[in-house]
């Protein structure tokens, strides 16, 4: 593996597809047809593999991102969002002509969110972008039937590779699909995709039949939080999610997969990963947008701060005292010096944003 163009390593390296994500949140009802529906929330960013990537630069990873960007106004909007402002380098992407950036349109409503997407298939993969991949602690990747040959050659290279599950719209599941996971560190699925992968009835039974085929095997439960084991260790863990009032979970668990990638470079054990990668997860679900949600050590530095001090005014309630029990790892784990708290873009594909 080669180094960066400016010859430092990368913590993380994440190859997939950008897309230009357009959301919508504050929905009374979904529209029926023939009808129209109005909502006062509406938000633009990059989305696909660029959730993952901006949250874990909004965490001091260093990111490099590899995917197909197109030269039209929206692949402009992504690459000067990712590259300008998000501190993601984007020297293993190009920009091609004459392909239209995929597009996603997210509804949220209910605490959940449906999508509509368009796009044509990629003009390149990521082995067709770069040569010699850029040296890096870890890397990221998606599931898909499609041969990848560069996540063998970063296994070998001593990479931690994690990966996640795509939504199979097929409907097959098939585990053909999990053979790149011979080459992976670890494997973070929601419950349904990780169910249906391993033709299971729980969450905890998937957890166990991902754990025989990945050195760490990761089941994300929505809001009620997560489950881990590390099979090598035989160390478990399930840590409950942090309750919010949610917005928009669009980009959660690409928030979620940065949080507790940057707990494995920390070193952390694997209930303090579990937890860190929940709450990142809970404070973007508060925000509309998947990439521009994530939240920044600013932000998590005002969520420690009134967690220890709800939980010192509240002698009544223990849920303030065990979320404070759960999180005491944070008082020496957030960075000292100042920092701030993320600022987000305007809701529109403005020529210059103000995040």
């Amino acid at each position: 593996m080669s180094a960066t163009v400016d010859g430092q390593r990368l913590d993380l390296f994440a190859a997939g597809v950008v897309y230009l994500d357009i959301i919508f949140t504050g929905l009374p009802a979904l529209p029926a047809p023939g009808t129209e529906v109005w909502t006062l929330g509406m938000g633009s960013s990059p989305g696909g593999i660029a959730n993952l990537a901006v949250a874990a630069s909004r965490l001091g990873v260093r990111t490099g991102l590899s995917s197909p960007i197109s030269s039209d106004a929206y692949g402009d909007f992504c690459w000067q969002i990712l590259s300008g402002e998000e501190n993601v380098d984007l020297t293993a992407s190009r920009r091609f002509d004459d392909w239209h950036s995929p597009v996603t349109v997210s509804l949220a409503y209910e605490r959940d969110r449906s999508m509509i997407t368009h796009g044509h298939p990629a003009p390149a993969t990521v082995d067709g972008l770069v040569g010699d991949l850029p040296a890096a602690r870890s890397a990221y990747v998606s599931l898909g039937l499609e041969p990848m040959p560069w996540v063998r050659r970063a296994h070998a290279a001593g990479t931690l590779v994690f990966a996640d599950a795509s939504w199979d719209a097929t409907g097959s599941w098939s585990t053909e699909a999990l053979s790149v996971l011979d080459h992976c560190h670890a494997f973070l699925p929601n419950a349904v995709e990780a169910m249906r992968y391993t033709h299971t009835d729980t969450p905890d039974a998937a957890l166990r039949a991902l754990a025989e085929r990945v050195p760490v095997a990761v089941v994300t439960c929505g809001p009620a939080g997560a489950l881990a084991l590390d099979a090598g260790t035989g160390e478990a863990a399930s840590v409950p999610g942090v309750p919010v009032e949610a917005l928009d979970p669009t980009g959660a668990g690409d928030v979620f997969g940065a949080g507790f990638i940057a707990g494995t470079l920390a070193g952390w054990p694997l209930a303090d990963r579990l937890a860190f990668a929940n709450l990142v997860a809970a404070l973007s679900v508060q925000h509309f947008g998947g990439s521009l949600s994530a939240p920044g050590w600013g932000d998590i530095g005002d969520w420690w701060r009134a967690t220890k001090d709800r939980a010192a005014r509240d002698h009544q309630d223990s849920t303030h005292a065990e979320v404070a029990r759960r999180y005491a790892f944070l008082d020496h784990t957030i960075p000292t010096g100042e920092i701030h708290t993320v600022r987000r873009a305007t809701a529109t594909i403005a020529k210059l944003s103000d995040l």
